[in-house]
């Protein structure tokens, strides 16, 4: 039976992803820790706001245009850095592609499974990510390297706690993908040949190592090599990150923020932007989601430095509703990996549209021009609705 390759929600894009990929690989995606409340509630959160539209006063023409970190954007809506998207042979080279023919900026992980030379390649607007891995010399080379292929700016992601337990099991994920590998997840593979034909017919096969973490001289680390790596070395202070901050000399941001205590010294850190982020879930189960503590956040530190949000965005009303209450701008991880997974970069540029037409209709029917009309009055708020982490006591630099 003939299916139409566009989908019209990113909920259909995650439906063909789950049916074409090996459940292995579709679980890795869905990731998450524990209980999985946060990655609900990230989600869910966005269909408790409500919309407040105008009857009269629309306007015919709407900008969704923006800046991140100085960087123009065609709509406040930035490809997130996500690990090793092996779902599809090209990868974050399709991913950065799809960024680059919509307007939007590019986040690369350094745990991609594609180089960030050949990813700025294609993408004029790459912000690069790291983690506080390995040692001070490593992670100077990596941002050299990085600011070489012409990376605009820097993210730095230190939320992460190494929280594992998932009641619904965890998927198992090679070390790398050899014969005997091939041969073990053969039964959970063969069921799916479209996908194994999108490699088959590219004669390559899922790449499984972090180049961008490749020393001088040396080979790549497998993915689990470089996750060692992490959690072997000891996490970073406030000091660390500014020295990090000064290292890299352009635009930072620092990703992974739920607290007011926390912006604070980010901005006395000198940082130009933060992401109100709770890693998508997959850190400390029952962090509420994002954009609960986003305006507490927004709040206090929205006028020094600017303010990013991800977790559980869908539609584009949920960017929206982001903006609203104090966002810039959003990053997505798992909408475009569904899109990546059910249509390589067709469907990654699928989701992007998705989500422009939900915000552009938002903007319309709320009576704005410009998504930065965007504001607390355009939203029907629930009592509770927003938790404050890192209390109103705490003043900056404290």
């Amino acid at each position: 039976m003939f299916q139409n390759p566009w989908f019209e929600t990113v909920l259909e894009a995650q439906r063909r992803a789950k049916k074409r990929l090996p459940s292995a690989v579709y679980g890795a995606l869905v990731a998450g820790s524990e209980r999985g409340r946060t990655i609900g509630d990230n989600m869910d959160a966005f269909g408790e706001l409500g919309f407040a539209p105008r009857v009269i006063g629309h306007h015919a023409e709407r900008d969704l245009s923006t800046t991140v970190l100085g960087v123009e954007t065609s709509m406040p809506v930035l490809i997130s850095p996500t690990g090793v998207q092996a779902v599809h042979p090209d990868g974050e080279v399709a991913v950065s592609r799809a960024a680059a023919n919509r307007g939007v900026i590019m986040g690369l992980s350094s745990f991609a499974s594609r180089s960030v030379e050949d990813v700025a390649a294609v993408n004029d607007n790459v912000f690069f990510q790291m983690y506080w891995t390995g040692t001070r010399d490593a992670m100077i080379q990596r941002m050299e390297r990085a600011r070489a292929a012409g990376a605009k700016a820097l993210i730095a992601t230190l939320d992460w706690s190494f929280s594992n337990g998932r009641d619904w099991g965890s998927p198992s994920i090679p070390e790398k993908v050899d014969l005997k590998t091939m041969v073990k997840f053969a039964p959970n593979v063969l069921p799916h040949p479209r996908w194994l034909w999108t490699f088959g017919k590219t004669g390559r096969i899922p790449d499984l190592t972090a180049p961008n973490l490749q020393p001088p001289g040396g080979a790549a680390p497998t993915f689990f090599g470089a996750y060692y790596e992490w959690m072997q070395t000891p996490p970073p202070t406030w000091e660390d990150l500014e020295w990090l901050r000064e290292q890299w000399g352009g635009p930072f941001m620092l990703k992974g923020v739920t607290r007011v205590d926390d912006a604070k010294r980010a901005v006395d850190a000198g940082v130009t932007a933060i992401s109100v982020s709770n890693h998508g879930g997959n850190n400390l189960d029952t962090t509420p989601a994002t954009i609960r503590v986003l305006p507490s956040i927004a709040e206090a530190v929205g006028e020094q430095i600017e303010v990013v949000l991800d977790g559980g965005v869908r539609r584009g009303g949920d960017v929206a509703k982001a903006l609203a209450l104090g966002a810039r701008a959003v990053m997505i991880g798992r909408a475009y990996l569904w899109g990546l997974a059910a249509n390589g970069q067709a469907g990654v540029e699928n989701v992007l549209d998705i989500l422009r037409g939900g915000l552009d209709s938002a903007v319309l029917g709320l009576g704005h021009r410009s998504v930065h009309d965007l504001s607390p009055d355009d939203l029907v708020i629930p009592d509770g609705f927003t938790r404050t982490l890192g209390g109103a006591s705490v003043r900056a630099g404290a």
